[in-house]
């Protein structure tokens, strides 16, 4: 496990996860994929530092990470599925195996930016595939003044939504602007809590990748794959 980029870490502390103990029969063991969003444009973003910090974590974990930066996105419906940037955050969503949205909170709720992003993650199937059911998915925020979760409870509800298993635990980050210095996130309880959230996710995915009967459908078995993008394509609009 290399540390060399997480100062903050206790020596000893961190343990390397067992994937042996903890992969489903035939997986081939290669690292957990996941993808990080973030819900701010600004110059400097809590959000995406909080993330890249989790980022850094999961690698040290044995996880391959990957970032989409929501700059050029373009609101929903405003553009099709072909736009680029439309294509790249879907074409990360079908390489992702678990996922960490960060987002600040504004006005007591998560962006624009960060519903935006989720709002073109479609429900109905890409290739026969839903985009996000079954996969793994961790919650984060950062404010500006005192603690709130408003964002990570609506997060969550959209985790639930769009068919994802939603870990348990969460962050919330207050007075974001003094928990980062030069970048970086300082040494502390909220910083911990990061870990964890981020130990639990890599636990997660392993625990739920290669098992497809977990989240397998009654309803969706006696469906087809045309009746069910009919409907899906119709409840969205």
């Amino acid at each position: 496990m290399d540390l060399s980029d997480l100062p903050n870490i206790v020596q000893g502390a961190l343990h390397p996860i067992d994937f042996d103990a903890l992969k489903a029969a035939g997986d081939t063991g290669h690292p957990p994929r996941i993808l990080l969003l973030y819900g701010s444009l600004r110059h400097v973003s809590y959000s995406r530092l909080a993330a890249m910090e989790a980022a850094r974590i999961l690698r040290a974990l044995g996880c391959e990470t990957r970032m989409f930066d929501p700059s050029g996105l373009p609101l929903p419906d405003d553009a099709d599925e072909s736009h680029d940037k439309v294509a790249e955050l879907r074409d990360l969503v079908m390489w992702s195996e678990g996922m960490v949205w960060s987002s600040p909170e504004r006005h007591g709720a998560m962006t624009g930016i960060m519903k935006a992003q989720i709002d073109w993650i479609p429900l109905a199937p890409i290739g026969g595939i839903r985009p996000t059911q079954g996969k793994t998915l961790a919650l984060m925020q950062v404010c500006g003044g005192s603690q709130s979760f408003n964002s990570v409870n609506q997060l969550r509800i959209l985790g639930r939504w769009m068919r994802m298993v939603t870990i348990p635990n969460q962050s919330s980050v207050p007075k974001a602007w003094a928990e980062f210095e030069a970048g970086r996130m300082k040494a502390g309880p909220l910083y911990n809590r990061i870990v964890d959230v981020m130990e639990e996710l890599v636990r997660f995915t392993l625990l739920t990748r290669g098992r497809p009967d977990l989240t397998d459908r009654y309803s969706e078995r006696v469906e087809s794959l045309e009746e069910v993008h009919a409907r899906v394509t119709k409840t969205d609009k």
